[in-house]
């Protein structure tokens, strides 16, 4: 079996790529697994380090083929503030509740969550359901891969409930 052992981040490699490979975003953070691209080609994804797979990105194939990295739209909530001052507020809220979130300048995508949708309505958010790629951010303990490692990184000795 064939193997992509390089991953090179969206606009860091260039000319039509040879394959595609689709994924969920859950499917998006790896390091080894067998895999079939969307025409077909199985390969064993082979990096050296656990990498969160981003839209656009690129795995290098042992043979100097390229598959890009595409992202399957999922079910997201759109969320939008009356203004940025509004927008960090809600934004604040969800890294509160430690949900992943893709933040944009005027709007966050997250999951959808009923329980959170009503309470980003109570707090003034514009909120409405989209299908789109979701590229959430990657955390701050999680090292160099850009990922999501173990959950949060931290411990939870401390309260949420401010």
């Amino acid at each position: 079996m064939i193997r992509a052992s390089q991953h090179l981040s969206a606009g860091q490699w260039n000319g039509p790529p040879a394959d595609s490979i689709t994924l969920g975003q859950d499917q998006r953070d790896r390091r080894r697994i067998a895999l079939t691209s969307d025409g077909g080609l199985r390969f064993l994804l082979d990096l050296p380090e656990r990498v969160l797979l981003r839209h656009g990105d690129g795995l290098l194939l042992e043979d100097g083929r390229m598959l890009e990295v595409r992202a399957l739209p999922e079910p997201l909530l759109e969320v939008r503030g009356r203004d940025t001052p509004h927008l960090l507020r809600l934004a604040w809220h969800l890294g509160n509740r430690h949900l992943e979130s893709q933040i944009e300048p005027d709007r966050i995508l997250i999951r959808r969550d009923r329980v959170i949708a009503d309470m980003l309505e109570r707090l003034g958010a514009e909120v409405g359901k989209v299908v789109e790629p979701f590229n959430p951010e990657g955390g701050a303990y999680d090292g160099a891969a850009g990922g999501h490692g173990d959950g949060h990184g931290h411990e939870h000795g401390h309260s949420h409930d401010h």
